[in-house]
């Protein structure tokens, strides 16, 4: 990639959905990920609740990768992600996701044939937490924080993701919700936006193991596979 070819951009990362203005992100977005080792800061990175909300998944050219529903238990690191088979942009239909990233496992579930997958993670990273190396950048005002109702503040977090061969940048409220992260990987690049999130679990039965999976065999992971959350949108 050649940066000197790329526009600057700071305020924009996270609200825009248009080819132009992402690719404006990107200098933004690889300057952090240069500099998140280095300048010391005294803030430590922050771990979300459990949620409830929508993600879209938007490549940098513009195209999205999926858009669906997702439920988050922060203790259990837990997450099921499911596509919106309705949405017309949607190149992701029927993807379901269940994510244990605690026990290094997760789940490709089909539900209208009633069969699923069982796979090891060879990288626990996802959008909905800062990692615990991640480097804190600074805050930032979205919008106008001189009028009520018109400014957006986050913090800003980077790092490197070394079994991926990428970094990232992320944009979390004050009270640590996700807004959107930007992850740049050596042949793709993408943006996940969180969007209409609630602090809740409301339906926990969608973090269960379905019982046509239960007994499921581990599947091998082949040499030089990296299987992961992310992997599964690139």
């Amino acid at each position: 990639m050649n940066l000197g070819l790329l526009s600057p951009s700071r305020l924009i990362i996270c609200y825009s959905l248009s080819t132009r203005r992402m690719y404006a992100a990107v200098t933004l977005f690889v300057f952090m990920c240069l500099t998140a080792t280095t300048n010391a800061d005294p803030h430590h990175p922050c771990h979300a609740p459990n949620m409830t909300g929508f993600m879209n998944v938007m490549s940098l050219k513009g195209d999205t990768k999926a858009c669906g529903a997702f439920t988050y238990d922060s203790m259990g690191k837990k997450l099921r992600f499911r596509s919106n088979e309705s949405h017309p942009a949607n190149t992701s239909v029927g993807l379901d996701l269940l994510m244990f990233f605690n026990e290094g496992i997760f789940y490709e579930i089909d539900s209208r044939n009633q069969s699923c997958e069982k796979k090891s993670l060879q990288c626990t990273q996802h959008p909905l937490d800062i990692p615990d190396d991640a480097t804190f950048k600074g805050v930032k005002n979205t919008g106008s924080p001189s009028i009520k109702g018109e400014g957006l503040k986050t913090h800003e977090w980077a790092g490197s993701m070394p079994d991926m061969k990428g970094c990232y940048s992320m944009s979390v409220t004050m009270g640590c919700l996700p807004v959107c992260t930007m992850y740049f990987h050596d042949t793709y690049s993408f943006m996940v936006s969180i969007t209409e999130v609630e602090i809740q679990i409301k339906d926990p039965d969608l973090l269960l193991v379905p019982s046509y999976c239960v007994g499921q065999p581990l599947e091998d992971t082949p040499e030089g596979t990296v299987n992961s959350f992310l992997n599964e949108f690139m």
